[in-house]
């Protein structure tokens, strides 16, 4: 598979995102509202994402050949270069594909200037050349909270409930001034992130 290898062997791809990390505080109160989820939704088929997994992706690129990494961190300093910093907010919940047939439950994020989604499209051009990923539909900036392989009626009126109640609720602001390209792997022990270039907006 790409992106895994053989003991003494070097993985020949990176398994890579490019994403805006959070700052800790907002963590915090991501994960205060993810603890009344798991305790209103006890659901076993419901997987939830860790605290360290917490971050708002804008291209998800899969398996990025190692020769072609410096290519790709140059295209998104290309794509990032005269941006500007942005003025973040996360707030309310929402769910992939509504509330009757919930897939992934997440935190809402976005900015105050309206210039996230032209970020997230100047990134996703900027790095086409490098993905076999298809790109979103439609770009709704998330953190990802949970993802559902099926809950009964009751648990999705919970969750319907839940989702209603915390549409205004905020888990704070802050400025982003960076995008992070970011390897992934995954290990017995879960996932682990690491930052291949931080650049600055």
């Amino acid at each position: 598979m790409a992106g895994h290898s053989s003991p003494g062997e070097h993985p020949q791809r990176y398994r890579v995102f490019v994403a805006i990390v959070l700052p800790e505080t907002v963590k915090d109160a991501i994960e205060d509202v993810q603890s009344e989820l798991r305790s209103a939704l006890p659901a076993a088929s419901i997987r939830w994402t860790r605290r360290e997994q917490f971050h708002l992706t804008l291209r998800f690129l899969g398996a990025v050949d190692i020769s072609q990494i410096e290519r790709l961190n140059e295209s998104v300093r290309q794509a990032c270069s005269g941006v500007g910093e942005l003025q973040m907010t996360a707030a309310g919940l929402g769910v992939f594909t509504g509330v009757r047939r919930p897939r992934v439950e997440w935190a809402g994020i976005d900015d105050r200037g309206g210039r996230l989604a032209i970020l997230q499209r100047a990134i996703e051009t900027a790095t086409h050349a490098f993905t076999a990923e298809p790109p979103e539909d439609r770009f709704t900036g998330h953190v990802t909270l949970a993802r559902c392989r099926e809950i009964n009626r009751g648990e999705s009126a919970t969750l319907a409930g839940l989702v209603g109640r915390t549409a205004s609720r905020s888990f704070g602001s802050w400025t982003a001034s960076e995008v992070d390209v970011i390897r992934s792997e995954t290990l017995p022990s879960g996932s682990r992130y690491t930052t291949l270039a931080r650049v600055r907006l």
